[in-house]
């Protein structure tokens, strides 16, 4: 118990030093409100305010043609939906577009000059002004929704605005069936523009939802994800990406296959990025890197043979990078993973124990397959530019400008559904 103390004392501790105590304070009081156990909050109403916002005004003169109002959710530093938020805003800046970010129900984040200097530390160096709550937020073309929570808030803005709704994954899935399932569900139905992170999810929301849907795809950010040294090439080495409290990436399952390969080539060595997994039991010799930056990241990937990668719900912007790095991939088949990836640049196979493991010991022991396949997907991640996914994004804002104004149940009043799908 007193080390248990003393853990989080110094925890505390760590926070201020690096955040201030104002943000610390935030952020133990969040914890105390969403969990776990006992802690949670049971303010339902407070919880869930943003679902009952209404009538958002925009201020000040008319707005300007190509002018982007974004609602975001709050961040914290590494969030890799909010970095390909901002490296969106970014790219369209350069491109003529004008930016500014609203940050919903506010928990991280003190100001918007504190939220407004981690983008420009962390992030990316934006022009955009960034606004905490709904006042005094300008009038705007277009008005952004990047999560369902920040979908709602949208929903209420108020006079003449086209409305998108940046869809980067199929996020009832996030949850169990219950509240936040449903809620989230139920954004697809508001009638909003989508654009997706990929074919797959503006097929889901047509082919679900009615939803209008225009698909961009992934970028590399090929100066800092591209081929270096290896050290030790004669150690054979499986990266593993390992996010207990993201599900949909399927850590527990993950370490299931790496145990099983451990016992079936004992000289393989593993490491595991993402995520603090220091409290988890993991019976096979490893290094935890933890939360690492993108070059840190980078230069791991150089270091790896082989690396597994779960995605349960869409594909994250991870196999890119490996592949770009010179890093074997192993994924699951499904939808969400084939929009974009082939078996002629990553071996995919079954989400079962067996065929995982089979995959990731065929690689590991056929250095001839591994090097073909690693030719190919390096190939393959050249041709992904971010520039690419910019361009596309300003496509379907176009397209979005001249669509016909929705119906109640999302669907366009022609009753046709478009799916435009830039890959």
């Amino acid at each position: 118990m007193e080390k248990s103390v003393s853990l989080r004392i110094r925890r505390v501790l760590e926070l201020t030093k690096s955040h201030g105590f104002w943000n610390t304070l935030i952020m133990i009081r969040r914890r105390l409100r969403d969990g776990p156990g006992s802690l949670k909050s049971r303010n339902v109403f407070a919880h869930y305010d943003f679902v009952r916002v209404k009538d958002i005004e925009l201020s000040g003169p008319a707005a300007r043609s190509n002018s982007l109002l974004w609602f975001i959710p709050d961040f914290n530093i590494g969030s890799g939906g909010h970095q390909t938020i901002f490296r969106t805003i970014m790219r369209l800046e350069q491109m003529g577009w004008n930016s500014n970010i609203v940050v919903v129900n506010p928990d991280v984040h003190a100001s918007a000059e504190a939220a407004w200097h981690d983008i420009q530390e962390h992030f990316f160096p934006l022009r955009a002004k960034v606004y905490l709550g709904f006042k005094n937020l300008p009038a705007s073309e277009f008005v952004i929704a990047t999560g369902w929570q920040t979908a709602y808030p949208v929903r209420a803005v108020v006079g003449d605005v086209k409305k998108i709704y940046f869809v980067q994954d199929f996020e009832p899935s996030f949850y169990p069936i219950g509240t936040e399932s449903v809620l989230a569900e139920n954004t697809y139905r508001f009638g909003f523009f989508g654009i997706t992170a990929g074919a797959w999810l503006a097929k889901k929301l047509s082919n679900d939802y009615g939803m209008l849907s225009h698909a961009i795809s992934f970028g590399v950010d090929h100066e800092c994800y591209r081929m270096r040294p290896r050290r030790q090439p004669e150690i054979k080495r499986v990266f593993f990406y390992a996010r207990p409290p993201t599900p949909r990436r399927a850590f527990e399952f993950g370490l299931l296959i790496l145990e099983a390969v451990s016992r079936r080539l004992p000289e393989t060595q593993f490491i595991l990025a993402g995520w603090d997994v220091s409290e988890y039991v993991i019976p096979f010799p490893h290094l935890a890197a933890g939360v690492v930056s993108p070059e840190e990241l980078a230069d791991v990937f150089n270091q790896c043979d082989v690396a597994l990668i779960l995605s349960l719900t869409n594909l994250s912007l991870m196999p890119l990078e490996l592949m770009a790095s010179g890093c074997a991939v192993v994924s699951n088949r499904g939808e969400c993973v084939e929009w974009l990836l082939n078996d002629k640049v990553a071996l995919l196979t079954e989400p079962t124990l067996e065929a995982l493991t089979d995959a990731l010991c065929y690689l590991l022991q056929d250095d001839q397959a591994r090097l073909a396949q690693c030719e190919r997907a390096l190939a393959f991640a050249g041709q992904q530019h971010w520039d690419a996914s910019a361009d596309a994004f300003a496509q379907g804002l176009l397209a979005a400008r001249n669509v016909r104004v929705p119906s109640d149940d999302g669907a366009a009043q022609d009753g046709r559904v478009h799916v435009g799908t830039f890959l």
